[in-house]
């Protein structure tokens, strides 16, 4: 059975899952995206899931200045022992994710951290822009549904596409490390500076 290509980039931006392995599990559930997940998830991303409950107390801080000292990251990434906080993966991680928080400039870490009057703010402005545009009123909830999605990805940290490989997602990257070592990978928090900017305060997420 063929599978579109966005069936199977979806299903692993959902899932963390490799390309193939989405294809594979696409094709045996007949494309059907629900059968799919849980297809994966039998196959051991049922076993991540379960690691999301264990402590990550272990970990480490990391840094990066970019653009000769104009830009600065600081990242706490927390695992479980101290023996994958010196694991190269999980190092190279960190370092990503420095690199993405310079990059992008996310506001938050995940959509659970945005303030709720953030969000009604932002619904109001985009339902006020798509009255005005004369679109009809029985689909501007959905634009703004729509629109308010495209906002989690721009500025929560763990939705955005990944600056290396704008195809997966951030929390895609970390399902994959978490499945590949085998622990509880948390990614506490992050601080940007930029000269010349007002700090906003540290960018902090919630306990899952």
């Amino acid at each position: 059975m063929d599978i579109d290509a966005k069936l199977v980039k979806a299903l692993r931006e959902k899932t963390g899952a490799g390309m193939m392995d989405c294809k594979k599990a696409l094709q045996k559930a007949g494309g059907d995206e629900a059968k799919a997940v849980t297809i994966l998830r039998e196959k051991g991303l049922a076993a991540a899931a379960r690691r999301a409950g264990r402590v990550a107390a272990q970990g480490i801080v990391d840094s990066y200045i970019h653009l000769g000292g104009k830009v600065g990251v600081l990242v706490e990434v927390n695992c479980e022992t101290d023996f994958v906080a010196r694991n190269d993966q999980f190092r190279s991680f960190v370092r990503d994710i420095c690199l993405q928080v310079a990059a992008a400039n996310p506001q938050y870490l995940a959509r659970a951290d945005v303030p709720a009057e953030v969000v009604e703010k932002e619904k109001q402005i985009l339902r006020a822009q798509a009255l005005n545009e004369k679109k009809p009123e029985k689909v501007v909830d959905q634009i703004v549904e729509g629109k308010i999605e495209k906002f989690y990805r721009e500025n929560c940290l763990l939705e955005q596409p990944f600056i290396r490989d704008p195809e997966i997602t951030i929390n895609a990257l970390l399902a994959d490390l978490i499945a590949r070592i085998g622990e509880n990978i948390v990614v506490r928090r992050f601080s940007r500076f930029a000269v010349g900017e007002v700090a906003t305060g540290e960018q902090a997420g919630k306990e899952a």
